[in-house]
């Protein structure tokens, strides 16, 4: 059997299952207002998805990914986009950031152990990378890790921990050589979160709401089988971590726009529709089909001219990733740029609204003003988190341009 006979298969076998398995009310759903998915909803797609490796369709079988060849998983894209739904969503501090690693660096017991769990949503993980005293100087962070039998002895603090009152483990860079020189006394391990010994407080951002917490350790134990790599040489898996974070949030900020979905076995795709102008509407109003500012006009349209050029780069290093070259400096490239064309869009969006997004709360502000408004007091921290712009750029000059130091 030809390997296109082999992958029309895949597709009509798919289909059919997804015709048994997806919810009707998570179709379509973005455009069927009158669908109210319910909580048995979700945990159901959930349990399809994961049952066949679909929330992590690349990775390999036995770790419980869908092993799917490049070819299947955009197939798969496809048919999700198709129907108008998603892949039922897990941690993506463990798909997108701890599991590569693990792939990488963990030992054949550690994939085994902790990437089904990743897969089927039963672990949700946090990062613990950030201190009080070591931000975008994370080679100087000072939570120590003690041997003690069969037991790392763990006491510190993290900071800016995104996550954390959600999550049930923890990665985390830990000091496990005081004496040794910053970047390599460093270690990465794995640690429940569910003992004695940990606090974990949320912390409020401007925008009124956040996910950020900060930890604390008094004597917290993580089993030394939970040691990634070798001891002391957390360092190269932390920056190794760091490309797939960047990659992680380049992607997933908006400003990565994409062609709109393909029919079928079909290379034709139409232009994206333009979210920004469709909501600019009401505030600026129109005339022969165009929205009367026309700086503001302007303004949008470059907006989604460089969107959907951003789209398209992330797609082609995506493409590049699955061929085996995984993320590299580039990806902080693209995490620079998605932090400004975040922080650019949430500026026009301020322009367009005019007086209406000065709310804060209370009557007089629609749900969607109020939470743009919030929105935009957000996105300033976009170019600090995930390393901070100014990090990014001296990777890049290092790293991508090969400038001195």
């Amino acid at each position: 059997m030809d390997e296109e006979t082999i992958l029309e298969n895949f597709r009509n076998e798919l289909r059919n299952w997804l015709e048994a398995n997806c919810p009707k009310a998570l179709r379509d759903s973005a455009a069927n207002t009158k669908n109210s998915p319910r909580q048995e909803d979700h945990a159901a797609w959930l349990k399809a998805c994961a049952s066949r490796g679909y929330t992590t369709p690349t990775w390999p079988k036995e770790y419980g990914g869908g092993g799917l060849s490049k070819e299947e998983h955009s197939i798969l894209l496809e048919e999700i986009d198709r129907i108008g739904t998603h892949i039922a969503p897990v941690s993506f501090f463990g798909t997108s950031m701890l599991g590569p690693v693990l792939l990488e660096f963990g030992s054949e017991a550690q994939k085994k152990e902790h990437m089904p769990k990743i897969t089927s949503g039963e672990i949700q993980w946090c990062q613990g990378y950030s201190e009080p005293g070591a931000g975008s100087d994370l080679a100087s962070l000072q939570t120590r890790a003690v041997r003690q039998g069969n037991d790392f002895i763990i006491n510190g603090s993290k900071i800016w921990t995104t996550g954390a009152h959600h999550a049930d483990w923890m990665f985390c860079l830990v000091r496990t050589d005081p004496n040794a020189p910053k970047h390599d006394g460093i270690s990465f391990i794995l640690f429940d979160l569910h003992q004695p010994g940990v606090t974990i407080s949320p912390l409020m951002l401007i925008s009124g709401q956040s996910d950020f917490c900060q930890v604390f350790f008094e004597d917290v134990k993580a089993k030394a089988e939970n040691l990634v790599g070798e001891l002391n040489a957390g360092w190269t898996i932390a920056k190794r971590l760091l490309q797939h974070e960047r990659s992680m949030l380049s992607g997933g900020m908006p400003g990565g726009a994409r062609p709109s979905k393909k029919e079928s076995g079909s290379q034709k795709a139409t232009a994206p529709r333009s979210y920004l102008a469709e909501s600019a509407r009401p505030y600026l109003g129109e005339e022969g089909g165009q929205l009367n500012d026309p700086i503001l006009r302007d303004q949008i349209a470059q907006y989604e001219l460089d969107s959907l050029c951003f789209g398209l780069s992330l797609q082609r290093s995506g493409q590049e990733a699955k061929a085996g070259q995984g993320p590299g400096a580039a990806s902080s490239m693209f995490k620079l740029y998605a932090s400004e064309m975040n922080k650019r869009r949430s500026e026009l969006v301020m322009s367009i609204q005019g007086a209406s997004g000065l709310g804060w709360e209370g009557e007089g502000f629609t749900p969607g003003e109020l939470f743009e408004t919030r929105g935009w007091l957000r996105s300033k921290g976009n170019s600090i988190e995930g390393g901070t712009s100014e990090v990014q750029l001296n990777v890049i000059a290092k790293r991508v341009l090969g400038l001195p130091d």
